[in-house]
């Protein structure tokens, strides 16, 4: 099964024995993977179940797949983890996304930090959203997801604060706490999540936090925490986190099962 093409394809494209493939991954079947009729590819729907199926007609604009089973699966993080990214220079969020996606967030959040350079106006957004949706699409199928994570609109730290209500934990990256002796301990944090709790990790960008914008987040339930002894760069620091929690969950814990 890991050999097979992965595709999310809308729930309202699945009947009860076909799917209808439609759009750029007709090209990717077609044109990238050179497939014929009788070749089996792997559908995902909205609600992350995944179906083995088989090539059944190969048209113009479309491509139609007999379901052949159902699988049992799922490669999902056991934590609900949302990336508030600090809005960084360049294609750095590109680079954030892509690899954020496999290594299992959920969501990520655009944060329009203090000390951004980048500025995205509605206009900006909206042109470089759909080349971000692509980005943690193919990221998702690269990585055999079970579902895309999302992406919404880059918020302001009002808008964040107030987002992060919608959390259990909330945990800032913050680099001052990697120079104290006494810091917050961001592997007590992980060993206390449980599965399916929803956390909320904010990073900034390249300059870091104000002092201010550490202050409000203190204030607002964000726990400060420091990545390690060193000073990560922004597009490293969301990695650090969600490689650690994979680590603790996916592998730490499941050997600890085993012994």
């Amino acid at each position: 099964m890991c050999g097979l093409q992965r595709y999310f394809i809308s729930s309202s494209n699945f009947s009860d024995n076909e799917v209808i493939i439609t759009g750029d991954d007709v090209h990717h079947i077609t044109r990238v993977m050179r497939n014929h009729i009788g070749d089996k590819i792997i559908c995902n729907n909205d609600e992350g179940k995944a179906a083995l199926c088989r090539i059944s007609l190969i048209a113009d604009n479309t491509v139609t797949a007999e379901i052949e089973a159902w699988l049992v699966e799922s490669v999902e993080q056991p934590v609900n983890i949302t990336i508030a990214q600090g809005i960084p220079k360049g294609d750095k969020f590109e680079l954030i996304l892509q690899k954020g996606t496999e290594l299992g967030a959920t969501c990520f959040i655009p944060y329009q930090a203090a000390r951004s350079v980048s500025l995205w106006d509605d206009k900006k957004q909206a042109k470089k959203m759909k080349r971000f949706e692509k980005i943690v699409k193919e990221a998702s199928e690269q990585s055999h997801r079970n579902k895309v994570p999302t992406i919404k609109k880059a918020m302001n730290l009002n808008a964040l604060l107030n987002e992060s209500k919608n959390y259990d934990v909330a945990i800032f990256a913050y680099e001052e706490q990697a120079k104290v002796a006494h810091y917050q301990s961001f592997g007590r944090i992980i060993n206390e999540l449980l599965p399916n709790q929803n956390l909320l990790v904010c990073i900034g960008p390249e300059g870091g936090f104000s002092e201010n914008e550490a202050d409000l987040l203190k204030e607002s339930g964000f726990h400060p925490v420091r990545l390690g002894p060193r000073i990560l760069r922004t597009e490293t620091a969301a990695l650090y986190v969600l490689a650690s929690i994979s680590y603790h969950f996916e592998e730490l814990r499941c050997d600890e099962c085993q012994q």
